[in-house]
């Protein structure tokens, strides 16, 4: 006979706030930050037409990606809040998840223009304003640190929170870049400065995305969540007095803040008769909740010969 049960564990600092996902408490800050990038936007793209200047361009461009990636996001956060349903069993959690992927294509084709224009500026160089650069390049630095204390917490809690921040911290860096070529063009005149800091906005949009592009490709293939050892697990729930063994052991992550495991644990059925199956699942579960940072676990309890059992059903 096998006991099915399903346990939450929230713990402090924990991205689900109050039944949402990790993005869903950040909801306001994303906000505010979408407001200050579409303005920053507008400023730069008028900065880079009277100034002549790529890196204004492209920094505004980096940027015009960044509104819809914020944009997508709080979309998202909308439709994972939507309650669960007989075919959605999990809700729209993973709309965050494929938020986050779209985003991730647009800054890898953003960063991919970038380098293809800088370096095409290096050909036919262009009669850029160095002054009126250093003016937008120091608005759009201001407004971008603004937007990274509003996102520097929700970064660790939510994989999307974690992209918008990304993607403001390499506006700002952008813009830090911007300012330099720019003075290096008042100082010198050398034009080059200004596709060399277009250069290095695109060499910093790529690599940061690809690592989130990684970790949101491993929740969508329901690797395990980090930070959970997978073997730790097993060891855990093999170390508990009448657990004879574990099988079909799975963790993954459906949303940011929202890790899952199940099991199905085989016990002695002399410790059972003495313990009772809901002492066993509290036992099961304090173990996990208390060393594992994991969301909701299910397990099934089996007597021993029970998983040859599920195998010849399955043929």
């Amino acid at each position: 006979m096998g006991a099915g049960h399903d346990h939450g564990h929230a713990h402090g600092g924990h991205g689900a706030h109050g039944g949402g996902t990790a993005t869903a408490a950040y909801r306001g800050r994303l906000r505010v930050a979408l407001s200050i990038t579409l303005t920053v936007m507008v400023v730069e793209i008028v900065g880079g037409v009277l100034a002549d200047s790529l890196a204004l361009v492209a920094d505004a461009a980096h940027m015009a990606t960044d509104a819809l990636g914020l944009g997508m996001a709080l979309l998202a956060v909308h439709f994972a809040g939507l309650p669960p349903s007989d075919r959605r069993t999990f809700g729209y959690a993973r709309a965050e998840i494929l938020a986050a992927l779209a985003n991730c294509l647009l800054l890898l084709g953003v960063g991919g223009y970038v380098l293809y224009e800088a370096v095409h500026r290096f050909v036919t160089p262009a009669g850029t304003e160095g002054g009126l650069t250093a003016v937008f390049g120091v608005v759009g630095l201001v407004a971008n640190t603004v937007s990274l204390a509003l996102l520097m917490r929700g970064r660790d809690e939510s994989l999307n929170v974690r992209g918008a921040f990304l993607e403001v911290a390499a506006d700002a860096l952008g813009s830090l870049a911007v300012i330099v070529s720019a003075l290096v063009i008042l100082a010198t005149g050398w034009r080059a400065a200004d596709p060399i800091a277009s250069l290095v906005i695109g060499l910093m949009i790529v690599p940061r995305t690809w690592r989130l592009l990684r970790e949101t490709l491993d929740v969508l293939l329901e690797a395990a969540p980090q930070g959970v050892d997978m073997a730790k697990v097993r060891a855990h729930i093999l170390a508990l007095d009448g657990v004879e063994d574990v099988h079909d052991l799975h963790a993954w992550t459906i949303t940011s803040g929202m890790p899952v495991l199940s099991a199905h644990v085989v016990v002695s059925s002399e410790v059972l008769s003495v313990i009772g199956h809901e002492k066993m699942l509290h036992e099961l579960q304090g173990c996990l909740g208390h060393h594992f940072d994991v969301e909701h676990c299910t397990f099934q309890l089996e007597p021993g010969g029970h998983a040859e059992h599920e195998a010849r059903l399955c043929h």
